[in-house]
């Protein structure tokens, strides 16, 4: 790491508050060899009304690749503070991801957060592109956090959600497209404004965030013009914890809305609380964390409204053992969807996940890893560890498998 005075005598600015500003360049570039298998099934086989049919077996897809990111994300950033007296600071961040195994993505922009903040004995108030506070408790209540294969599951399932929509059983004619800027909704917001408590109240802490939608509205909304999205972007969002100690456990919730069509009359909402809680142990760090994922399509206009909802429930529990230099991963978790069809026989999907890992600490900035997971989907579930998509068609995902071996060096 390096810390940089800033040139503020070259703007012009006084000497006595040179001392006091200082920029911060940082990053992680993490890379390793990954295997990833997904196995399909056809899931059919002869009935009285086709006695002739035949299980067409399995289809197998599988890659090896340079990866990026199997630890913890590569990145590169940029941030600084100013202290302004009487306690009072501003400050900045800038990060970007990178693509250090093929290096075609860099700095050309700042997605991963971009806010500048003012902080003091009130708190902070931070405004820009951040994290969201339920996406929070995915990394910091599971082991093996949101990288590489051992992805928490949860995770896994609510950023599918945020991109798909309703998932496609319960997908309503109409529904407007998945917008691009949309397609990381579940873990980060744009247009931000986030307050969060100071640091000294004993071991309680919280955050509460708004991010502005910033569409364009037309009144009277009979003058609309057709397909404009007058709703996504907007997002609520809260976390509350207590760190004291041993013990570390938060609650969070939100409300995101995804997509919108005035004049169709269809909003797609997602709304997530989640608990998470971690307890040292000295000889082990036990986690877990139990979550409840809502996407809801509301339907409204001349017809009576309407709504089909899709949810999610999710329970992660998992533990860290230091061994010597380094540190065992290991966590279980399980997702089960609820399509809300009450007079349905179609069971509902469901998966389970597996994942082992060992982080072998050269330094305190270098690492060495090795980890691997599998997940097994039922009745439709299409969640992966990574790599290619599974064959469809007549088959249904089944078996995701894979593994990472990797360096990881922060700065």
């Amino acid at each position: 790491m390096r810390i940089f005075a800033i040139g503020l005598a070259a703007t012009g600015l006084a000497g006595a508050a040179f001392a006091q500003s200082s920029v911060t360049l940082f990053g992680v570039v993490d890379a390793g060899i990954s295997g990833y298998s997904n196995k399909s099934a056809d899931p059919k086989s002869a009935t009285p009304a086709n006695p002739f049919y035949r299980n067409q077996g399995s289809r197998t897809v599988s890659q090896r690749a340079l990866s990026a990111s199997g630890l913890a994300s590569s990145r590169v950033g940029f941030r600084g503070t100013e202290d302004l007296g009487g306690g009072l600071a501003a400050s900045f961040w800038l990060e970007s991801s990178i693509t250090n195994d093929s290096g075609q993505e860099g700095i050309q922009g700042f997605a991963r957060r971009s806010t500048v903040s003012l902080s003091g004995s009130f708190g902070e108030i931070r405004l820009g592109r951040d994290i969201n506070a339920t996406f929070t408790n995915d990394f910091v209540f599971d082991p093996l956090g949101v990288n590489g294969v051992g992805t928490n599951l949860i995770y896994r399932a609510g950023t599918a959600m945020s991109k798909m929509g309703v998932p496609q059983p319960a997908q309503l004619p109409g529904l407007p497209p998945v917008s691009a800027v949309l397609t990381n909704a579940y873990a980060r917001s744009s247009n931000m404004v986030s307050y969060f408590l100071p640091a000294n109240l004993g071991g309680f802490y919280g955050q509460v965030q708004y991010a502005f939608n910033e569409k364009t509205r037309t009144s009277p909304g009979a003058l609309t013009p057709a397909a404009t999205d007058t709703r996504s972007g907007r997002f609520i969002g809260g976390r509350f914890g207590y760190d004291q100690g041993s013990l570390n456990v938060a609650l969070a919730a939100s409300r995101n809305t995804l997509l919108s069509d005035y004049l169709a009359g269809t909003t797609l909402r997602q709304d997530t609380i989640n608990l998470g809680a971690a307890y040292d142990l000295g000889a082990a760090k036990l986690f877990g964390e139990v979550s409840r994922i809502k996407n809801r399509t509301i339907v409204s206009g001349l017809a009576a409204s309407t709504s089909s909802d899709v949810d999610l429930t999710g329970l992660m529990f998992g533990v860290n053992v230091p061994v010597g230099p380094g540190v065992i991963r290991a966590s279980y978790a399980k997702v089960k969807y609820d399509y809300n069809r009450p007079f349905s026989t179609t069971p509902d999907p469901k998966a389970s996940q597996l994942a082992l890992s060992y982080v072998h600490n050269l330094s305190k900035r270098t690492a060495l890893y090795a980890s691997v997971a599998r997940i097994e989907n039922k009745n439709g579930a299409a969640l992966s560890v990574g790599g290619p998509g599974f064959v469809t068609g007549a088959f249904s995902p089944k078996r995701s498998s894979g593994y990472d071996l990797g360096l990881r060096h922060a700065f």
